[in-house]
């Protein structure tokens, strides 16, 4: 059914579902341009890691400041918000992090947003979903990104809160129960699995080396990370650590960071085939993003640019008869 057929139908209430993957992430800002200029107002949000950051600030009127923002960030950026907490429940404490989003989001709890905007997380202790749809708007959307073994969990109405990409990836769901009779999803998980296998090598980058931190002009950001590690790790003198620290200084075989995130991306690229097979969507949009990896954040104009041109490959079928988005 096209968006036209259903206008005619029905007022539509169109919700977008956006989905979690890292860096990948930034694709959402390209969709949410494809979306603008062909004329598509989004009524809800919901959102999933990445997605609910991303969706946070769109929901809030600021998604063309967080671009702005975004398209700056290099390694540097990226090492700024690694505030280690090793070894607790997690590597990175989200603090930095969670005052990065509240600089670019407007008011303070979620139902003060001009749209309405869940947040998708998973209670660790059951496993079951659980959506965050009022309050404190940077606590949940610090629960949903909350990747296991990375960050650390948030605690809330007496759960434990981690990432919401274990149980629902992409939350067409979630837009569902929000009222949305027409859901765009966002997923960026396509060719994620098949691409990432063949990425463990590191790749060229001629920034200059972090002050205090021993890097090569060949080193990665994920390098400068593992040597930013072994340098907190370093001032523990705990014989463990040492074992710690020579895994991470091996090679050819992926850092730490490699195998944890890429046992969740399989896993969650199969509850997304799932998901969406359960739960379709009325437009799919998967952009091609497989050559970024986790924390390639300084990488937001290629992610950007192929979520816009992926949703308005997807788009144009809907709009290239004339078709009225506009809600009557």
């Amino acid at each position: 059914m096209s968006l036209s057929d259903h206008n005619r139908r029905h007022p539509k209430k169109i919700g977008l579902a956006l989905g979690g993957g890292s860096a990948r992430g930034w694709a959402h800002i390209g969709v949410i341009q494809a979306l603008s200029e062909a004329g598509i107002r989004v009524d809800c949000v919901a959102g999933t890691s990445i997605g609910a950051m991303v969706g946070a600030v769109y929901a809030s009127g600021k998604i063309d400041e967080l671009e702005e923002i975004v398209l700056q960030f290099d390694w540097k950026h990226i090492l700024h918000f690694f505030d280690i907490v090793f070894p607790k429940s997690g590597l990175i404490d989200g603090m930095k992090v969670a005052d990065f989003i509240r600089s670019h989001v407007e008011g303070k709890n979620i139902e003060e947003l001009p749209i309405p905007f869940c947040a998708v997380t998973t209670d660790l202790t059951t496993g079951h979903e659980v959506v965050i749809q009022d309050g404190d708007i940077i606590e949940a959307v610090r629960a949903s990104i909350s990747l296991p073994g990375i960050f650390t969990p948030v605690k809330k109405n007496g759960k434990i809160l981690v990432d919401g990409g274990l149980v629902n990836p992409v939350p067409v769901s979630v837009a569902r129960e929000m009222g949305a009779d027409f859901v765009i999803a966002v997923d960026l998980s396509r060719d994620i699995v098949t691409k990432r296998a063949t990425r463990f090598a590191p790749i060229a980058d001629t920034s200059p080396v972090v002050p205090g931190i021993e890097a090569g002009r060949n080193s990665t950001v994920k390098t400068r990370i593992s040597a930013l590690i072994n340098k907190e790790l370093g001032m523990l003198d705990v014989p463990a650590f040492k074992q710690i620290r020579q895994w991470l200084g091996q090679d050819p075989l992926p850092s730490i960071f490699e195998v944890l995130i890429n046992s969740i991306y399989i896993m969650e690229n199969r509850i997304t085939v799932t998901g969406l097979q359960v739960y379709p969507p009325d437009l799919l949009i998967r952009p091609k993003l497989g050559h970024i990896r986790l924390l390639e954040f300084h990488r937001a104009n290629e992610a950007i640019a192929e979520g816009y041109r992926e949703a308005k490959a997807r788009i144009r079928p809907l709009t290239g008869k004339g078709e009225d988005f506009d809600h009557p």
